[in-house]
């Protein structure tokens, strides 16, 4: 297979992604209704790492071992804790703002993605990256705050000013942490095997989790069925199948065509919405969907250049 064969195998692989996540949408909100937000990540992360161990249970025997693929263990601890760190921030952000400033807060992950891998890697993203980025970053804007501006910026009419708060700090944070975690995933992806990367960024955010859901909350549960389906169906597709897909995707794309494509996850959760409760979308938030398309496929429409992956 080409290499651009691969990399469009990847960011396919990707988009998928993007529907799981967008579609689970609802679901996650409905489940929280009846079970603490860190409780729930603990489990769903546990069910996810239990489910990839045992998947995955031959490639990572001794075997395995012996082959030295454990040596790139310690990446998978790395990969693993930026992952819990933003979903901990964006969950204790989420408390002290609001959640339209929540999503397009933790949407700058895109922006983040390139001038991380930039700064840490002396990767140098494309133009057409940067416009693409840029173009559905206003998107994301128009589709995640119809009714304030940002951080501060009342819109005319709006009669609303959204100052920034802690709330809006933590949720910064977050995308730098989910920033980081894109881009070290993408280093480590072309250096270990994508099964132990999985099982041990996955393990590693249940682990902490774990740790932490007594210390940042009361945990609680109510074991009905939305939770019940809630925890299983993010812990099986959400988690352990979607971020064994990303560990192998990104061998083959770049870490900035990543951060980017995810950008789609909003317009899946839209789309989820008005399928399933007939949610329709303003004019305004219409328009950001657009601008979130037109940017991927400002990037997906140039041709790929010849050199490395810049993970290496």
């Amino acid at each position: 297979m080409s290499q651009v064969s691969r990399r469009t195998a990847a960011e396919v692989a990707l988009v998928f992604n993007t529907l799981v996540w967008g579609a689970t949408f609802m679901l996650v909100k409905s489940a929280l209704g009846g079970i603490s937000p860190l409780l729930f990540l603990a489990l769903r992360f546990s069910l996810a790492t239990a489910a990839l161990a045992w998947f995955f249970h031959n490639r990572l025997g001794p075997k395995a071992h012996n082959r030295g693929a454990w040596k790139g263990a310690g990446a998978g601890v790395l990969v693993g804790s930026f992952l819990f760190l933003g979903y901990l921030l964006q969950t204790l952000g989420l408390r002290l703002t609001s959640a339209p400033k929540s999503a397009f807060i933790t949407g700058l992950t895109s922006v983040m993605v390139p001038l991380l891998g930039s700064f840490v890697y002396r990767n140098r993203p494309r133009i057409s990256e940067w416009l693409g980025i840029l173009t559905a970053t206003a998107g994301l804007g128009l589709m995640t705050l119809p009714d304030a501006g940002l951080l501060g910026l009342a819109l005319p009419g709006a009669g609303l000013t959204a100052a920034i708060n802690r709330g809006d700090v933590l949720t910064f944070f977050c995308a730098i942490a989910f920033a980081a975690h894109i881009v070290t995933l993408g280093h480590f992806s072309r250096r270990m095997g994508f099964e132990l990367l999985s099982v041990t960024q996955v393990g590693t955010a249940a682990l902490l989790a774990l740790a932490l859901c007594g210390w940042t909350e009361t945990p609680h549960v109510e074991w009905r069925a939305a939770v019940v389906s809630g925890i299983l169906i993010t812990g099986l597709l959400a988690t352990a199948l979607a971020f064994t897909v990303q560990a192998w995707a990104q061998q083959y794309t770049t870490h900035t065509r990543t951060a980017l494509i995810y950008m789609l996850e909003p317009v899946v959760a839209w789309a989820t919405s008005y399928l399933l409760a007939g949610e329709g979308l303003s004019r305004r938030a219409a328009a950001g969907a657009a601008l979130i398309l037109g940017g991927v496929l400002l990037v997906e429409l140039k041709p790929m250049s010849q050199r490395q992956h810049p993970s290496i």
